[in-house]
């Protein structure tokens, strides 16, 4: 059963902390508050979904330096940063660290809770993928050595004719290593062949 997506709010400010809760709430969404980063991170679970919204200037550890906590962690939950000192180095950086919306003190609700639900959304699409990524790669572990060599050559346009050549085998080995391939990893065309791939590597292999 999939865990109901939770909105973690990480600020030092108790009546702000309250006010996120009530608001987000209201619109049916689950939420956990922390006083400092520091707490959240003594109990963060990659495994949980949901957003992160996260104050910048905290006593102690900074919302900046959370972030890029996270990230070295590799716990990719969106976050979207608020802050009452809207400065732009603070937002260039909270952005090229991953945040996916800065929002300046006092803010308008109906932003914030547009901002969260896109959040959350964006985290169950990348746990998608993730899920669909670690099916690929155990598929992949399936094949062997030749087979991947194989799988490698067709994924690059190559005839079967140059992968013979390539790999100095005949060409019927080559057609019943392909077909191996093919039938190891479920697909039956180049193309969902290299969409498997290209998800593997780290992209959907969408247009």
């Amino acid at each position: 059963m999939t865990a109901e997506p939770t909105v973690f709010v990480v600020d030092d400010d108790p009546a702000m902390r309250q006010s996120l809760r009530w608001l987000l709430q209201s619109v049916g969404l689950a939420v956990e508050t922390y006083g400092t980063a520091e707490a959240f991170l003594a109990t963060v679970d990659r495994a949980r979904p949901g957003c992160l919204v996260l104050d910048v200037r905290m006593p102690g550890m900074s919302g900046l330096h959370l972030q890029e906590e996270l990230k070295n962690r590799g716990i990719l939950l969106p976050i979207i940063v608020v802050t009452g000192y809207a400065e732009v180095p603070t937002a260039v950086r909270a952005l090229k660290t991953g945040a996916i919306d800065f929002i300046e003190k006092p803010f308008s609700d109906q932003h914030l809770v547009e901002s969260v639900r896109h959040a959350i959304a964006l985290d169950q699409e990348s746990r998608v993928t993730e899920a669909e990524r670690a099916e690929v790669t155990a598929r992949l572990a399936s094949l062997s050595t030749r087979e991947r060599e194989v799988m490698e050559r067709v994924t690059e346009g190559k005839a079967n004719k140059v992968i013979a050549i390539d790999l100095g085998i005949g060409e019927k080995t080559v057609e019943v290593h392909r077909a191996n391939v093919m039938r190891k990893l479920g697909v039956s065309s180049v193309a969902a062949l290299i969409r498997l791939v290209l998800l593997a590597r780290g992209t959907t292999g969408k247009p």
